[in-house]
This record gives C-alpha cells, structure tokens and sequence, in this order.
C-alpha cells in the first residue's frame, strides 16, 4: 500500500519529532513515509521527491518538520497538488520566534501550523477521512480513548 501521509524533515536532527508523528499515525493505522531533505540546501532534490509523490493517485498528505527558517512548507505547498502541514519543532533559539516563519506565509501558500506532533498527525488524518470511513471510525474510537484516559484521571484526582 502506498504511504498516504509523508513526513519531510529538514535535517535528520528533527528524526524524534518525526517520530511523534509517526507514532500517532501508527496508532491510528496510517501508513507513511519519512524523509530528509532542506528546502534551502537541496531544493532540486526536494522537487525530485515530491515528483515521486506527486505521480501518486493519492490521495496523501504532506507534513513537513522544519525549524528555523521554514521553507520547507512553503516550498512543497507551492510544488504540490496535496495539503502540507507544518509541525515545527519548538527552539528556545531566539525565544521560540523561528516558528513565524511557518506562520508568516507567501500568498498561494495554504500550509496550516501544528506545533504538536499528535496534532498533526490528526489533523492528517482527518483530512485522509475525508474520504475514507474506516479511518474516520479509527479517529472516533482514538477520541474515546482519550476521553476514557480523561475521566480515569478525573476519577482518580477526585478521590485522591
């Protein structure tokens, strides 16, 4: 089966951020691909890539993980016929105000921002329940569990 969510880092330095989304993914039984690659050092190579992705029927989803200065997002939003998400990593490097630059955006460019890694993983699979009802049965009962694990703790304080 071909991935339908793809995780582009940056550096391989973002790997365990990648891996929080993945492991979301994985819970929710959605299959992926990682991969390196700057927009900056290696733009060729990155359009090299999406072109792999883009011969694809889909439907897929793109979420990129870059920090500092972010074109990573942009440049594939701008290069794809997919939805990008952006989920970059928190750096106390200048007080955490890199992440504007995955906010701030070009016009044409429609990459919403999730700076946690579940989040994104959601909102990935949301947007793939679109058209598919297994998967939005999977998210339902991923929600439950969350609200299961929610009311234990409740329990548990409560009595506590």
């Amino acid at each position: 089966m071909a991935a339908q969510v793809i995780i582009i880092m940056g550096s391989k330095s973002d790997l365990p951020y990648a891996q929080g989304v993945a492991k979301t993914l994985k819970t929710l039984e959605i299959s992926y691909h990682m991969r390196v690659c700057s927009a900056h050092k290696a733009t060729a190579r990155l359009l090299q890539i999406l072109a792999e992705y883009e011969q694809e029927a889909g439907p897929i989803v793109y979420v990129t993980i870059a920090g500092r200065s972010n074109a990573l997002s942009a440049v594939i939003d701008a290069n794809s016929r997919y939805p990008v998400i952006a989920c970059p990593p928190y750096s106390d490097r200048f007080g955490g105000m890199d992440v504007l630059s995955s906010l701030r955006l070009p016009s044409g460019i429609a990459s919403p921002t999730i700076l946690e890694p579940e989040g994104a993983a959601l909102l990935a699979a949301k947007i793939l329940a679109l058209s598919d009802q297994q998967l939005r049965q999977r998210i339902e009962q991923y929600k439950q569990h969350l609200v299961v694990e929610l009311t234990q703790a409740d329990d548990e304080v409560k009595l506590g």
